[in-house]
């Protein structure tokens, strides 16, 4: 192999390189991106759930506030 294929080798090799670091990039900033939606997304349900509690507990009677059957 002549050093011109061997630079030229290399040089792809540099290219490919950076174009690896640059995707890996952008790929940590979008999973960061989603981990923070995420997060956002986890808070809200959070209050959305603790709201709903909070207005209907239970959409069964308890025991006690439940009316006996006609037959009895």
């Amino acid at each position: 192999m002549d050093i011109e294929a061997l630079i030229q080798r290399l040089n792809d090799l540099e290219t490919k390189a950076a174009y690896q670091e640059h995707t890996l990039e952008e790929l940590n900033q979008t999973l960061i991106s989603h981990e923070l939606e995420m997060a956002k997304m986890r808070e809200h349900l959070r209050l959305l759930i603790s709201k709903l509690q909070t207005v209907s507990p239970s959409m069964v009677a308890s025991q006690s506030e439940e009316t006996p059957p006609p037959h009895y």
